[in-house]
């Protein structure tokens, strides 16, 4: 964390000692990581229905029993590897998204051999840079790119990808800076108050 975390201001979401770090230090920065991008890809599906926070709490055994998110071993499981999973109170044991992160992989892989990367593919939906945004009063569930982006993964095969889902995940992975004006990272990240 920062100097003096405490006192700075922060996006009103980030308080408590699982969200502030991830806010911190992750939320907004620009990925260019594929491993990255399939961890957050896969737990923004993860959290479907349920809180953020709880997957900041089950993250680090996401990473430990779904190999560091290593796309190319997560499509290789079957069903042994299957029920071992949802009977793991670690992780969010819920039989739809287990076999979506299996399927989600393989079309990641696909993804990766046709663009290259995953990072080159995705991008292309914000113009290949960081949308710089500046809410006045409340943060939309999605927008016109999320809308594209989810459309495109669902006609790929992907699953748990609705176009809120993929706006988080460009919040998180740094498509889009939507910190709060106010928050000191909304700079930091390249946002002009101005």
């Amino acid at each position: 964390m920062p100097p003096a975390a405490e006192s700075l201001v922060r996006c009103r979401w980030a308080s408590n000692e699982w969200n502030i770090p991830y806010h911190d230090e992750e939320w907004g920065v620009p990925l260019h990581d594929d491993r990255k991008w399939f961890e957050l890809l896969i737990l923004e599906g993860a959290q479907a229905g349920l809180s953020w926070d709880t997957v900041l709490r089950k993250r680090a055994r996401y990473r430990e029993v779904f190999d560091g998110f290593d796309p190319e071993k997560v499509a290789g499981y079957g069903a042994k590897k299957v029920k071992q999973l949802l009977a793991d109170p670690g992780i969010i044991r819920n039989r739809l998204k287990v076999a979506a992160t299996i399927s989600n992989a393989r079309e990641f892989l696909k993804i990766q051999h046709e663009f290259g990367s995953f990072d080159t593919y995705v991008w292309r939906f914000v113009d290949g840079k960081p949308k710089q945004n500046a809410w006045k009063h409340k943060v939309p569930a999605r927008t016109k790119e999320s809308d594209a982006l989810s459309k495109d993964l669902a006609k790929r095969g992907f699953r748990f990808v609705g176009s809120t889902i993929c706006y988080a995940l460009m919040q998180a992975t740094g498509m889009v800076n939507d910190h709060a004006v106010t928050c000191y990272r909304y700079q930091q990240l390249g946002g002009n108050t101005r």
